[in-house]
Order: C-alpha cells, then structure tokens, then sequence
C-alpha cells in the first residue's frame, strides 16, 4: 500500500448474555468479539470522497463539502453508519484545527458468507469502529481505544439511537467484555449541540462500563447459525413495547438479568467455570420468559433445538443477541459430547460456524 493507503478492520460480536437489558443505561451484559471481521482501506483522494462497498453494488457515494457541511450523493445506497463517522471525524478534525482533506473508504466484510447471507455478528457496529479507526490514522488525531470506542459509538447513534453500544465495544477492544451502556439520548443530545473533543472526555460517560474478561478456563466456545435472519432493531422495538406496557414486569426483567450477567461476570473473573454454564443456562430461561410475556418468538424453533440439543449433550447454549434466528452460542465443558452437537446440528439444518474469539485489542476498564 501506499503512503497514503490506510487500512484498519474490526471484528464482528456475539452476545454472551445481557441482551434487551443493556439497552437500559447501566444495565450489564457481556459479549465475545470474534474472528471474523469488516476491513476498511482508506485512500487519499481529490475534490470528493467515495464510499464503496461490493455488498451494496457497484457504484460508489460520492460526499463533498459546501459551506454547510458534507453533502452526500443520496441517489445510491446510504452507508449510514459509515457516513455517521465521516461526519463525526470531519467535526473532530475542524474542532482541532486541521486542514480537510479528502479521501475514499472501500470495505469488505468477511461477516457474511460468499452468497452475501448475514450472520448477525455485527457489521453495523465493526464498520464504524473500522471506519473511525482509518480516518484517525489518516489525519493522526492519536486517539485511544477508549476514545475509538466512544466516537464510534457516538456514529451509531446518530443511526440508531436505541442502540446499546455492546457491539461496539466488543468490535473496538476484542475478547470478552463486560459491558455497561451510557445515556445515549443524552449522548445524542449533546453531541448536536457541542464540540466532539469535549464530549469525549465528559460527564455524559457517567455510568458506563467497558472491563476486559478473562475467557473460560476450559469451556469451549461454539457457534451455530440457523440459516433465518433476525432484525434486531425490529425485535428491541417489539419487545419493548410489549414489556414497558408493564413497568412492575419491565424492572422485575431487569433484576433478574442484571442477576444473571453478575453471576457470569464474577464466574469469568474467578475461573468458575460452572458458575459461567449455570448463568448461561439461566439467561436462556430468562430469553424465554421475556419472549412469552411479550408474545414474541425470540427463541425460534430452530434456536431452540440448537440449544436443547447443546444441553443434552451437557454443555449450556443460548440464543445470542435479539433472538429470532441468526445464532446461538455455546459454552461446552471437556465433558460435554461436542462431535454429538455437530452431527445433531446438521440433521437440523443448523450450520456450525467455524468462529473464534477475537484476542483482545489493549489494555481496557472504564466505568
């Protein structure tokens, strides 16, 4: 590459436990980064910037710059989240006084298979995270992987305001992590009305979290995907529509959740492997509960036979994330029949994803 080639990647998430809980600020949840991950190679460019990308076709976004700011070609596909960071790093590099420049993003994502199928890993949230860290290299603004995370947090949500944030700390550190979500409307809110540099640093962070995990001891981290995929944000929104209709069930869902992350968190941090089965066990109850008070299937049929056939074979499984489809995680003692898992899974029609955790990026514990 040349020197004026850049290029960064981040890699995609799985929910461990915690989910529809961490969207509430402060609530916990921990989550592994993988290896399988969204490239960014930025070039430098002249008179406007292209965004480019094979999964959304062949022409690229055109952005230039007027005196009001970027402006986008809008004809083709949006880039949402990618055009939320430009934006966010061109505020930055003004507030710092640097010249603008332009430049051209392509990406590839290596979260999906060769027929372009999502797995549900998190390529919203590796985009940002890669795109942010490109365009810091590119006008070496020398931010941290505290200050990465947050400015590619304060991108998603500009798209997505509901969004915890997890997977962008996941896609941002590595490894597992322990995770608790800011005030994003009050995030929002302030970056649309002050500098981005200050808001870094502010106290609108309050109550937020970010502690490295050590993996399992001995428990084997599996994966299997069930071929349906599963809108997150449509799935939130259902649910929490359903459950705040009721804030006595809403607080109680939240108590038992925070209970069960807590007891992962601490088996993680103490090497209790057992403690890491039991609560994984017991978040998967919790997911079932919340799906049938709120009427809606976040356990599909063929989630729960992935989990019930882990179970019987003694090792703790779970759907991850919002449910749905997509896929769920297994955490597989040496006991436990892993050969007997696959074989069963594939009977099933359940695709075993050969998916490992991401090693962890820096030193990282924020609160």
């Amino acid at each position: 590459m040349s020197p004026e080639t850049i290029q960064t990647r981040a890699p995609g998430k799985l929910f461990v436990a915690g989910e529809y809980a961490v969207v509430t600020p402060g609530e916990p949840a921990v989550l592994v980064a993988v290896d399988r991950y969204i490239t960014v190679r930025l070039t430098a460019a002249q008179d406007a910037g292209r965004i480019h990308s094979p999964e959304f076709g062949r022409a690229p976004l055109l952005w230039r710059r007027d005196a009001d700011g970027l402006t986008i070609d809008r004809d083709r596909h949006p880039y949402d989240y990618v055009l939320a960071a430009v934006t966010l790093c061109e505020r930055l590099r003004a507030e710092r006084g640097l010249a603008p420049r332009f430049y051209d993003l392509h990406i590839d994502s290596g979260l999906d298979d060769v027929t372009g199928r999502k797995f549900g890993l998190g390529s919203s949230a590796a985009v940002t995270v890669a795109a942010v860290r490109a365009i810091d290299a590119f006008y070496d603004f020398g931010l941290d992987g505290l200050e990465i995370f947050r400015l590619s947090l304060l991108a998603t949500v500009q798209v997505a305001p509901q969004a915890s944030g997890g997977d962008v700390a996941a896609s941002a550190f590595g490894g597992w992590i322990g995770y608790r979500s800011p005030d994003r409307a009050l995030l929002r809110a302030r970056s649309e009305q002050g500098p981005i540099d200050g808001l870094l640093h502010s106290d609108a962070w309050a109550g937020s979290e970010v502690t490295r995990l050590p993996p399992p001891d001995a428990l084997r981290f599996l994966v299997g995907w069930t071929g349906s995929p599963a809108s997150t944000v449509r799935l939130v929104d259902d649910v929490s529509r359903q459950v705040r209709s009721g804030e006595s069930a809403h607080d109680t869902f939240l108590l038992r959740s925070r209970a069960v992350v807590d007891d992962l968190w601490r088996g993680l941090q103490q090497g209790d492997d057992a403690a890491a089965l039991t609560a994984v066990r017991d978040a998967r109850r919790l997911l079932q509960g919340l799906g049938a008070s709120a009427g809606v299937a976040i356990e599909t049929e063929r989630l729960a036979a992935l989990c019930d056939i882990a179970e019987a074979a003694g090792a703790a499984a779970k759907p991850s994330g919002a449910g749905g489809g997509d896929c769920g995680i297994v955490l597989a003692p040496p006991s436990a029949d892993v050969s007997g898992i696959l074989r069963a899974w594939e009977a099933h029609d359940i695709r075993h994803l050969t998916i490992a955790v991401h090693p962890p990026r820096g030193g990282v514990h924020e609160q």
